[in-house]
């Protein structure tokens, strides 16, 4: 049956991506992190914007992508990024995927050129989607005009949801605009065209405009409390839970966020070799990552569980 994979719903994290000295990506490592967050019920949209995924190679995206089906890590918390610059690269990576069992993923617009026409843009995912040839495959558009300057307009996924019903599944909104995200929620969510929130910023606001959940990056270190909200957005503490949310990223949001984001796992995992990223990132430096882990304890913050996973290094 097409379309048949569970529809992906809750807290999902961009996964970062741990490299060796040598700037390969470290496998071993990548999969104990991807095991941790799923025992605390996160998803793994994997070759995200925080996994440096525009810094990986397809080779390298496919490769991950098989370390964690080979490890047992269950397709329906899988939701790889598969959109590039490259059209041929985008099939490439999406075709492996539905290969692998993976029918859920998300898609950035071609990035490179800017100032680019729906027209364009609606031609590209028609391409993409008529080259796969699979009606299993589901995709969640993703758009983050703030990095990548291409923004996925209103019109343009009206259109690809009137083209592709069914394949164009949803969106993860990183535009970090509330009137946007809320004009997706009320246009196309009664159409079956779920919205995750690009920040747990957004997470109580979507699911009460009637959302799905969220895509963070702090999802990464903060996993269980993000979790809790998402349960428990109709309980009378749900505000609550909103503001210490919002107070841990403001902290990470300090610094560039990801290497932040290495730097907690680093810490916290007693793990220096998580703070390594791929130029053109720079890790923080000595004086920020202390400054961090000092802002981080003294507000309470934990990662638990992540010195086990370290520990079988």
């Amino acid at each position: 049956m097409s379309n048949a994979a569970p529809r992906p719903h809750g807290v999902y994290s961009p996964v970062v991506t741990p490299f060796h000295a040598n700037l390969q990506p470290d496998y071993e490592r990548y999969v104990r992190h991807c095991r941790w967050l799923v025992a605390q019920d996160v998803g793994l949209a994997v070759f995200g914007t925080n996994s440096e995924g525009n810094s990986l190679s397809v080779g390298e995206k496919k490769h991950l992508l098989d370390a964690l089906i080979d490890s047992g890590i269950a397709l329906e918390r899988l939701m790889p990024g598969t959109g590039c610059a490259a059209l041929s690269d985008s099939v490439e990576l999406t075709r492996h995927a539905l290969q692998r069992g993976c029918h859920n993923v998300l898609m950035l617009p071609p990035f490179y050129y800017k100032g680019v026409s729906d027209e364009g843009l609606f031609r590209s995912y028609a391409e993409i989607i008529e080259r796969v040839g699979s009606t299993d495959l589901r995709i969640y558009l993703y758009h983050i005009p703030p990095v990548s300057q291409v923004p996925i307009s209103l019109a343009l996924i009206e259109r690809l949801l009137h083209a592709y019903p069914g394949v164009i599944a949803g969106i993860k909104d990183s535009s970090g605009d509330w009137n946007n995200t809320r004009a997706m929620l009320e246009r196309f969510q009664p159409h079956g065209f779920d919205v995750f929130a690009g920040s747990e910023n957004f997470l109580l606001a979507t699911l009460r405009a009637g959302g799905v959940g969220c895509i963070t990056a702090t999802g990464n270190v903060n996993p269980a409390r993000i979790v809790e909200l998402y349960r428990h957005w109709q309980d009378a503490d749900a505000d609550a839970r909103q503001k210490a949310l919002d107070a841990t990223r403001a902290a990470f949001a300090r610094y560039p966020m990801i290497p932040a984001l290495k730097a907690a796992i680093a810490i916290y995992s007693n793990d220096s070799g998580w703070g390594t990223v791929r130029p053109p990132l720079v890790e923080l430096n000595e004086t920020d990552r202390a400054a961090l882990g000092d802002l981080l304890n003294a507000s309470g913050f934990t990662m638990p569980g992540i010195e086990q996973v370290a520990a079988t290094v």
